[in-house]
């Protein structure tokens, strides 16, 4: 089945950022919003405290959870922000790593962010997304 997303890159920006630039659903794409995915155990503990990296792999993937359960999978995610409760560039990078490499080739238009706090306790990691999906 054809995917509903389709990314958009462009020559005339920079080709260091690692996603596409834009991306677009057709007009009868069922659109998905995900809660921010969080990197909680499924008792409700935070998992990989202090790893920024484990927690980016545990928010992928509960992400990748919700997707299922909306019908949805990591190819049909139409965008994403990364929160990062730190200061420290290196930090956003572990977690940016963790979260480009989840998506491989479908490297879909993502916002990076350093923020003061998140709302669990010990959480350094939160990934929203949206999807679109075509029943």
């Amino acid at each position: 089945m054809p995917r509903a997303v389709s990314l958009i890159r462009s020559s005339a920006l920079s080709g260091v950022a690692e996603y596409a630039y834009a991306a677009t659903a057709p007009a009868d794409a069922r659109l998905i919003f995900l809660a921010g995915a969080c990197p909680l155990n499924e008792d409700g503990s935070t998992a990989a405290v202090g790893d920024v990296a484990g927690q980016a792999a545990h928010a992928v993937e509960n992400m990748s959870i919700a997707l299922a359960e909306a019908g949805a999978s990591i190819d049909d995610v139409i965008s994403t922000r990364v929160l990062v409760a730190s200061t420290s560039r290196a930090d956003l990078v572990a977690a940016w790593q963790v979260v480009r490499d989840a998506f491989g080739e479908h490297d879909v238009p993502s916002t990076l962010m350093g923020v003061t706090a998140l709302g669990y306790d010990n959480q350094l990691v939160e990934i929203e997304a949206i999807a679109a999906v075509t029943d």
